[in-house]
């Protein structure tokens, strides 16, 4: 056999659509399970197990919530090497060896009895998590899609919480089953993240649409039918995209511009998990407001949910005016919740409008980086910008309670959350306006 046949896969020379359907829509499918299931069970669901868990313990509950710190931190350590993993070998094996870890992390959640053994497998699941919640979306998408990128970005990220609506429910219902019902949780948290994910990581997912004999969803519409095949071709091959790489990206401006959006925003969007507290503020001078506490919170998460979507279209058009869309939203929120608090209805309007600015997190910080430094080593660059936000996630929740308990209390929270918005549009108009010629 001739060395041209055994070194490469042939140049993609077809859509291969059906009726309009593109193997990008079952990749896209793929992240929408990867974020509802590993994702939203690790992350968005962790809070559930807070108190009943360190009640079994016989714990303060921050002893035991300190797993997610650690957590974090392995996410923040993961990040890099994830990063040039996934820009290299073979998505399927790296995806799936992450959902294993997930689910390994939470059935041994279900088994632990020791405070010691729920840090290990805190540990294991931010090993897992991180390369699934930073980088196995946007990577994908960014490879099989030239057209929608921001949509399907958005949509696929809005399904962490929409995970966490549908799973913290039956969570709370097993916990409430008996005396350690939280096992039990575990458990099937465990099992419904192996069983529900790993069919898509295993059997559906490419690294690209090369591996598949296709060319990336929108080509053909991008570069007309005739200079497609050319075109997916030319991106098909490794470092042929277009963009710089990694070790370029460091010594940019815009790089650190980045990294000081990722850390800044999600420093702001922790103002989130104290708006139920802020609510409860109000339970002498206006108590139909401090009943309505978790409605607040509810609010804030349809607001995300709704805004990733609606932040992947903005960006479709305009990476610029995606910024402003969020950081708009998230300063209006905050001046409502703040200055008309008393008024139900807008202060979970103001809730669902900081939500817009909470969903810029997960969305707009990677739609950034592909917009400054192109597509050629992505996963790498991406992956060490999202380590500031990793490393903000272990210190924020402590840092905004020592503001509340503070002289300023929560008007101090509000003027910060403002001062940090504003350092993000900034950030973000700067790389933009230094990003790469690509």
């Amino acid at each position: 056999m001739s060395e041209k046949n055994t070194a490469a896969p042939a140049a993609p020379t077809s859509t291969r659509r059906s009726g309009g359907f593109h193997y990008a829509y079952l990749i896209v499918l793929s992240c929408i399970a990867i974020t509802c299931l590993p994702c939203a069970l690790v992350l968005s669901c962790a809070g559930i197990f807070f108190t009943p868990v360190s009640e079994w313990l016989g714990v303060a509950r921050a002893q035991f919530t300190l797993y997610f710190s650690i957590l974090n931190v392995a996410m923040m350590l993961t990040l890099p090497v994830a990063g040039r993993l996934m820009g290299r070998a073979d998505l399927r094996v790296v995806l799936s060896a992450c959902v294993c870890l997930c689910g390994a992390g939470l059935l041994g959640m279900g088994r632990s009895s020791a405070l010691w053994q729920f840090y290990v497998c805190g540990a294991v699941m931010g090993v897992g998590v991180a390369p699934l919640i930073y980088l196995a979306v946007p990577t994908l998408v960014n490879a099989w899609c030239v057209k929608r990128v921001g949509f399907f970005v958005g949509l696929c990220m809005a399904f962490t919480g929409i995970g966490g609506v549908i799973f913290n429910p039956i969570g709370t219902s097993l916990i409430q089953s008996g005396a350690e019902g939280w096992r039990t949780a575990y458990t099937v948290f465990g099992i419904v993240t192996l069983v529900g994910t790993l069919p898509f990581t295993l059997l559906v997912v490419r690294s690209k649409p090369a591996d598949k004999g296709l060319l990336p969803y929108g080509a053909s519409d991008v570069a007309g039918e005739k200079d497609a095949p050319a075109a997916g071709a030319a991106t098909s091959q490794a470092g042929k995209a277009p963009g710089v790489s990694a070790g370029a990206a460091l010594h940019m401006p815009a790089f650190w511009a980045l990294v000081a959006f990722c850390g800044v925003i999600t420093l702001n969007q922790t103002i989130y998990q104290f708006l139920p507290s802020y609510a409860l503020s109000f339970a002498k001078s206006a108590p139909q407001i401090a009943a309505a506490s978790g409605v607040v919170a509810s609010a804030a998460m349809a607001g995300q949910a709704v805004g990733k979507v609606i932040l992947g279209v903005v960006n479709d058009r305009s990476v610029r005016g995606g910024v402003f869309v969020g950081i708009g939203c998230g300063v209006a929120g905050v001046l409502v919740m703040w200055l008309l608090p008393t008024a139900l209805v807008l202060l979970l309007v103001g809730a669902f409008l900081f939500g817009v600015v909470y969903a810029q997190t997960t969305v707009q910080t990677p739609l950034l980086v592909r917009a400054a430094f192109g597509s050629a080593d992505y996963p790498a660059i991406y992956s060490r910008v999202s380590m500031a936000g990793s490393l903000m996630s272990a210190v924020a929740a402590v840092f905004w309670s020592v503001v509340i308990d503070s002289a300023g209390g929560f008007p101090l929270m509000f003027v910060l959350g403002i001062a940090c918005m504003a350092v993000c549009l900034a950030t973000a108009l700067f790389a933009l306006s230094h990003r790469a010629s690509v």
